[in-house]
């Protein structure tokens, strides 16, 4: 069977996704994400770029698709589809194709589960519930990695309390920025695979709730997460220690967590 997997959706939506993805794997299958997420999928046998296929014009008002985008898509025996639960027009562009395709909503509907499993229960019962893992070969190494952004301002534990912390730390710290984040000095990998993979050789992780914090978790170093106001219930990385809600946690709840993971 061949299979196409249309995953929209940022960094730590992907993540906490990758379980129920892998699970849906067919004889040959193809994900179609965000061109920042694609080198996090490494077990599918291709992936694009969704802005490359032209999907996104997919029901517009006049815009006639592409044959090869209508070609590529009627050559999979099935599409599930995580991109179009909040566009109609594209819902219906799709049904009057008669592409075969499932359509399942891109975000839990409420508390019960955890993201994960939520994903997981989408993609049927033979999908064994598992945290997401992304394998990278690294050597731990005697430093901290400090990522103090997320994608939105009440998100953000403020700056001087993460300096705080790193001046407190029994170890190097390094800090860790994306492309656009101002921070002097930070590391700054593009690949999230090769970040991930420098993640991995550190001793310990400090972030807020960012996708870069699903992803420390993800490759298996020892994450401690600030959260707010996101439910962490839903939300937090798998294996990660959780400190919220974000308005009450000081610098020495941050310390305390890192000696307890051992550090």
């Amino acid at each position: 069977m061949r299979r196409l997997l249309i995953r929209p959706g940022a960094i730590g939506d992907l993540i906490v996704s990758l379980p129920a993805l892998e699970c849906l794997r067919t004889e040959y299958l193809e994900v179609w994400a965000p061109e920042r997420n694609l080198p996090l999928i490494r077990f599918a046998d291709t992936v694009r770029s969704i802005g490359s296929t032209g999907l996104d014009l997919l029901g517009l008002p006049g815009v006639t698709p592409s044959v090869a985008l209508l070609e590529t898509l009627r050559s999979f025996d099935s599409i599930i589809s995580w991109y179009g639960s909040a566009r109609p027009e594209f819902r219906d562009a799709v049904m009057r194709l008669g592409l075969p395709i499932e359509f399942f909503p891109a975000l839990p509907v409420d508390g019960r589960l955890h993201a994960v499993d939520f994903y997981l229960e989408q993609a049927g019962r033979a999908c064994l519930a598992r945290a997401p893992r992304i394998h990278c070969p690294a050597t731990r190494e005697d430093f901290a990695v400090i990522h103090p952004f997320a994608s939105s301002p009440g998100k953000r534990w403020p700056l001087h309390k993460f300096r705080e912390v790193a001046s407190t730390l029994q170890m190097p710290v390094r800090w860790c920025a994306g492309p656009e984040e101002e921070l002097a000095g930070a590391v700054r990998i593009e690949d999230l695979y090769d970040l991930g993979c420098w993640l991995a050789s550190a001793r310990v992780y400090i972030g807020n709730d960012s996708g870069i914090s699903h992803l420390a978790a993800a490759v298996g170093i020892p994450t401690i997460v600030l959260f707010g106001p996101t439910d962490p219930a839903v939300w937090a990385p798998c294996g990660s220690r959780v400190l919220a809600p974000l308005d009450s946690v000081q610098p020495a709840d941050v310390i305390a967590a890192v000696r307890g993971a051992g550090f």
